[in-house]
């Protein structure tokens, strides 16, 4: 009985230590709401109500977990599948983990990933440039990403995620940071063909954050390419966050666009008001394609996990734009929207 008890309190001892160097976590987001969509976009009329998961912040379930190797060295992982709650399903066209699935290592020299992973210019563009922080109608995706399928490249991911690839970033340096990666096309005989360039690099020390990125992706003969330059900042002043970016888009067989952000968001208490207009300017053989959006939004916090949001996106297309509204989870088929939900975070 007592070399029981002895190898009872052994195997605890090292279950503790194990747990101690590693430990995975489950965590998710759960947003749905209302979304009513008005007006026409080109020669078409659309729009309508529904229940759309993931107006916020896309509806989400993950796995992500960090091992201690020893001497300042961590091995680590993300699986993360985007949900369709409205409808019980999946989003990324129903594939498990397409939201995020990479494994990598963390040490001084900074973090190595392999996967599927956020581009550095979508992350720009969420963490730095826009006050709606890619989610809500007026988000800045609506005119600072490419359309989901664009028809010269399958921009399906529309320049936020890439395949196949291999990510590098910094350790923080005085305030400094960068990050560069590249996404194997995987295209037979052709190197090429459908792969992904993407990088930025900023300095972040409060009140002030600024980053330059960069995305391209050629499209799979490696005949044409998507390129986006964004330069991206913000300024807290407590009181509120001030947003401002420029970006340089090409967008072969889609269109040419230079974009102009500028936003705020002003907390108070457990309320939080966001604004935003966007700017974008037409270029080359689509000088007349210009469009203006207008995006108001609001969160209020039940918690530190649950907030409920209200928000109203408008945009003005001229020439043949046909920008839609939409949210961190669609499209939209309109040129207005307007959403009413509520988020928890676990």
């Amino acid at each position: 009985m007592k070399k029981l008890n002895l190898a009872l309190v052994l195997a605890g001892a090292l279950t503790g230590a194990a747990q101690a160097q590693s430990a995975v976590e489950v965590y998710g987001i759960a947003d749905m709401g209302f979304a009513r969509e008005i007006g026409s976009v080109g020669s078409s009329v659309a729009g309508g109500n529904k229940i759309t998961s993931g107006a916020q912040s896309g509806t989400r379930l993950g796995f992500k977990g960090k091992e201690d190797l020893g001497s300042g060295l961590s091995a680590l992982f993300v699986l993360e599948t985007g949900i369709a709650a409205d409808k019980g399903g999946f989003n990324q066209n129903s594939t498990g983990f397409a939201r995020q699935s990479f494994v990598g290592l963390q040490g001084d020299f900074g973090t190595l990933t392999l996967g599927r992973q956020y581009t550095s210019y979508f992350l720009t563009l969420n963490q730095v440039a826009d006050p709606f922080a890619s989610g809500l109608a007026g988000n800045a995706q609506n005119l600072m990403l490419p359309p989901s399928g664009t028809t010269a490249i399958t921009t399906t991911d529309r320049a936020i995620r890439m395949d196949n690839a291999i990510k590098y970033a910094t350790p923080l340096f005085e305030n400094f940071s960068a990050e560069i990666a590249y996404g194997f096309g995987e295209v037979a005989g052709n190197s090429d063909a459908s792969r992904v360039i993407t990088g930025s690099v900023g300095y972040d020390s409060k009140p002030l954050n600024v980053r330059l990125a960069y995305y391209e992706k050629n499209n799979a003969t490696d005949t044409g390419n998507l390129k986006s330059t964004m330069l991206a900042a913000n300024y807290d002043l407590e009181f509120a966050k001030i947003y401002a970016a420029f970006a340089d888009n090409d967008w072969v067989g889609q269109t040419k666009t230079r974009n102009y952000l500028i936003g705020a968001t002003v907390p108070f208490g457990a309320h939080k008001f966001i604004a935003s207009y966007i700017r974008a300017d037409g270029r080359g053989v689509y000088a007349a394609n210009d469009a203006d959006q207008w995006g108001i939004g609001y969160t209020y916090s039940l918690s530190k996990r649950t907030n409920l949001y209200a928000a109203y996106g408008y945009i003005s297309n001229d020439g043949a734009a046909t920008y839609t509204v939409g949210n961190n989870s669609e499209n939209g088929t309109s040129n207005k929207a307007f959403n009413l939900g509520v988020r928890h975070v676990f």
